[in-house]
């Protein structure tokens, strides 16, 4: 039983306090209490639970200590045992790790330690008690007996004596258990201040105040209500009963116990609530000094009072305190108080940036005391700001547990939406006297250097990529630098966000080649590769003519490697060439190969920062438009060669001339469509585009500016080739004018194929006729030519079927190009298009709707004069 008790928590506890102390167990009672009431309060750290993040710092503390042997050796180790998964809880070690490393002999430069974390969990252990705990209503008035009052008691002391729990500088005060303890002077001088902040707030607002105050008996009376008999020593004669002009006057200096109250109430509700961050503690901190000066004069009016007391009647009546004298006293207090007051009234349900915003708001007024006063305070609560702004700018690290920061961060986001999810502004955090163009600065400065790190794979230190400038030591730097918002501030986020956006594209552009993969998009998916689009097409014809369903996608991909070996495309880069592929889209009832097809380029890790999803998948859009698109060229060239190879052949047919000439025009009516079709899509589209983003890429200052640029580029591309959904009925058209050209070709083929065989008939039979009178015989015999005559006529009755059907799709195809001009005129950025492909007007003669109307006529003419 002896074995367990020695080694119970609490006895451990207690050797360990004698151990450190070197004291015996009776005389360590009080460090002992007060080390088990710290074990046993719920603590935190005040970080964000980052694996990574507290990695790197550990990396960081061994390059300080020069050991880049073991920072290697500690990385390589961490990576193993990301990829094992034996622990659970990784962070919670490493931060144990990083904890055991800190040196504590050197000083902490946080904004806010865990001793005064501490000390705000603990108040009544680690600080003094307000005297809001106890409110000393029945102190007697000699001096003696307060200072016994004083030493006996343990919780009536000042108000200033708790200030140091709000320190933001450093840790919080000694707990009064440890130490030897104050001398009763001290503890009776501390009460002073108390005690007269309790006896001028006679009730709880100036209105309830003009009522004269309650007398008390004994020698516990207030000196509120000894202040009125020595207006009656000054000779008034007013009795016992106070006059109309000193109720006046006692209401006046009640109004200061009522301004006390309304920002004592405030900074006891904040002070102790964790959730109402570093901000707020720094103002009431802040608010705390400023009802520190004005205990400081309850003190010196306190040892007015008290001298009075001590000689008695023998104190000169010009020399004593009147109630006059103290409201001249107290007139530029009270105008400090209110001022405050109204900044606590104003500041109500606000933190961080936000309650930053409303102090510097308030600042906006021209009485310099007042002015000064809140730019005093503004730099105490920017103060944590400004070292949240530098940690992120200069190291991208984020420590905001309560939210007060303007930059926000989302740890469930992945990786490859770093960039893109996981840091954001919060925007009613940004201080007023931050810009919005400022804050996005800020927010991009950080957020490269956590790309750079954990999308990059770039170990280069933040001091390396910029010169890490001096924080802010003090709120009085804060102040100096937030007053000059257009000089040193802004040249310090300006400089990082130059340095650091400079070296983030310079190691997309170089390591990951971001403008090579930029060019390759524009070659393969966007067709500027002429060569090898040409040639793939010849190549993929034969499989691509075939049904859907029976191509392979192992079998395209070797067509496609031979393009590439047989074209330009050779000289490029392998890193792209490997991510170049073929894609197989999802196959509908009826579709051939020519419908699926469609090209891929394969983008991971930085470069798909770029590349996002959504862009590719645009780009396969696109693909898809200017693929069919060439396709209908490639249809058309073939009917021209079959044209142009079959004029000759066909010109002993002369029933077949007024077939071959109708298909002739409407050829020649298709083939001027897809050009100048072509023409704005190339130029026009593609190539002005293209140099758009070219050159804002070329000036761009961050990967925002690439990002968006880009952005822009697909957005008008979609747009400009009639792919967004304002431009559905011109698509539809013009993919109705793409399946009639693959109509026409059909039927040509067909009519070639029928009259080539009749063709070939023909001189089978000229040619058997010929043999036959060479060797002396008739030619033909009359049942023969009957037959002939019969088949040939045969041919000539299929011939005005060819007619009407020529007709037929002509008469569509000129439909559905009617339309579609019609539909182009209504919008202006299309109507030059609409002109080129009616030059010659030849589709307004047909349609009146395309003849603009006289009126429009003559509203554009007025417009143009």
């Amino acid at each position: 039983m002896a074995a367990l008790d020695q080694k119970s928590p609490n006895v451990l506890l207690q050797n360990l306090c004698c151990k450190i102390t070197g004291k015996s167990e009776a005389d360590v009672a009080h460090q002992f209490q007060y080390a088990v009431r710290v074990i046993g309060s719920n603590y935190a750290p005040t970080i964000e639970r980052d694996e990574f993040l507290v990695s790197e710092k550990i990396k960081k503390e061994l390059l300080k200590q020069r050991r880049e042997a073991d920072a290697a050796l500690f990385s390589e180790l961490h990576r193993k045992l990301q990829t094992q998964g034996v622990l659970k809880h990784r962070w919670s070690i490493l931060y144990l790790l990083l904890s055991l490393c800190e040196d504590p002999r050197k000083p902490s430069n946080r904004v806010c330690s865990y001793g005064a974390l501490l000390a705000q969990a603990l108040p009544r252990d680690v600080h003094s008690t307000p005297f809001y705990y106890a409110r000393p209503q029945s102190l007697p008035l000699s001096y003696p007996e307060r200072s016994a009052t004083a030493h006996n008691s343990s919780i009536a002391t000042s108000g200033i004596s708790s200030m140091g729990v709000f320190s933001i500088n450093g840790p919080g005060p000694t707990p009064p258990s440890l130490l030897t303890g104050p001398g009763p002077q001290a503890v009776g001088e501390s009460m002073r201040g108390s005690r007269l902040a309790w006896t001028l707030p006679i009730s709880s607002s100036p209105s309830g105040a003009t009522a004269a105050p309650r007398p008390t008996c004994g020698p516990s009376s207030s000196p509120a209500s000894k202040l009125p008999q020595r207006q009656r020593r000054d000779g008034d004669g007013s009795g016992e009963c106070l006059h109309q002009q000193s109720l006046d006057t006692s209401s006046r200096l009640a109004e200061l116990g009522w301004l006390h109250n309304k920002i004592r109430k405030y900074t006891d509700s904040h002070s102790l609530d964790r959730a109402f961050g570093l901000v707020g503690q720094s103002f009431c901190a802040a608010l705390h000094q400023e009802l520190k000066e004005y205990y400081r004069l309850l003190s010196v009016l306190h040892a007015q009072l008290q001298v009075e007391d001590d000689q008695g009647v023998n104190m000169s009546v010009d020399s004593s305190l009147t109630l006059r004298r103290l409201l001249v006293w107290t007139y530029d207090p009270k105008v400090r108080l209110k001022t405050l007051a109204a900044l606590v009234d104003y500041c109500q349900g606000r933190k961080g940036g936000e309650l930053a915003s409303a102090v510097h708001a308030y600042g906006k007024t021209g009485d310099p005391h007042m002015r000064a006063l809140i730019q005093h305070i503004l730099g105490l609560v920017s103060h944590p700001i400004l070292n949240f702004l530098y940690r992120w700018i200069y190291d991208g690290e984020l420590e905001d547990t309560y939210h007060e920061f303007f930059v926000a961060s989302d740890p469930t986001v992945k990786t490859d939406r770093l960039w893109h999810d996981k840091y954001s502004l919060r925007k009613s955090m940004i201080p007023s006297f931050i810009t919005m163009d400022q804050a996005r600065k800020v927010l991009l400065i950080g957020k490269s250097i956590n790309f750079l790190h954990q999308v990059c794979h770039d170990r280069t230190p933040p001091g390396k990529i910029m010169p890490a400038s001096k924080s802010t030591d003090s709120p009085k730097d804060a102040t100096e630098l937030f007053t000059d918002l257009e000089g040193a501030f802004q040249s310090k986020i300006d400089a990082a966000y130059f340095e650091t956006s400079k070296y983030l594209l310079d190691v997309l552009n170089k390591n990951y080649q971001l403008l090579e993969h930029l060019q390759a998009m524009r070659r393969y998916l966007l067709l500027g590769q002429g060569d090898f689009i040409r040639h793939l097409m010849d190549l993929l014809k034969p499989e691509l003519v075939r049904a859907a369903t029976t191509l392979y996608q192992h079998n395209l991909t070797g067509i496609l490697e031979t393009a590439v070996r047989a074209t330009n495309a050779q000289f490029d880069s392998p890193e792209i060439l490997k991510r170049l592929d073929v894609r197989l889209l999802e196959v509908s009832p009826g579709d051939t190969g020519w419908d699926v097809f469609s090209l891929d380029y394969h983008v991971e890790g930085p470069i798909a920062t770029v590349f996002t999803r959504e862009c590719m998948s645009h780009y396969l859009r696109v693909f898809n438009f200017l693929w069919r698109a060439k396709r209908m060229e490639y249809i058309l060239t073939d009917i021209w060669k079959g044209q142009m190879c079959n004029a000759k052949l066909l010109k002993s047919m002369p029933e077949l001339s007024g077939v071959l000439h109708q298909c002739h025009v409407l050829a020649s009516e298709m083939v001027h469509f897809i050009h100048q079709m072509q023409y704005y899509i190339t130029f026009e589209v593609l190539e002005c585009s293209w140099d758009e983003l070219w050159n804002k890429v070329q000036q761009a200052q961050d990967l925002d500016h690439i990002i968006a640029a880009h952005d822009v580029f697909l957005d008008s591309i979609i747009s400009r080739c009639l792919l967004d959904v304002n431009n559905r009925s011109l698509l539809n058209q013009l993919r109705a004018v793409f399946d009639q050209i693959i109509e026409f070709q059909n039927a040509q083929d067909t009519l070639y194929r029928s009259a080539l065989e009749e063709l070939q008939l023909r001189i089978q039979f000229e040619d058997k006729k010929r043999q036959r009178e060479e060797m002396g015989e008739w030619g033909v015999t009359a049942e023969q030519e009957a037959e002939e005559n019969r088949r040939v006529q045969e041919f000539k009755d299929t011939i005005p079927k060819m007619c009407s059907q020529l007709r037929l799709l002509t008469h569509f195809y000129q439909g559905i190009v009617q339309e579609f001009l019609r539909l182009l005129m209504t919008d202006e950025s299309l109507q030059f298009l609409s002109f080129r492909l009616d030059f010659n007007e030849h589709y307004k003669a047909r349609d009146p709707r395309l003849r603009p109307s006289l009126g429009a006529t003559r509203g554009r003419r007025s417009s143009n004069i």
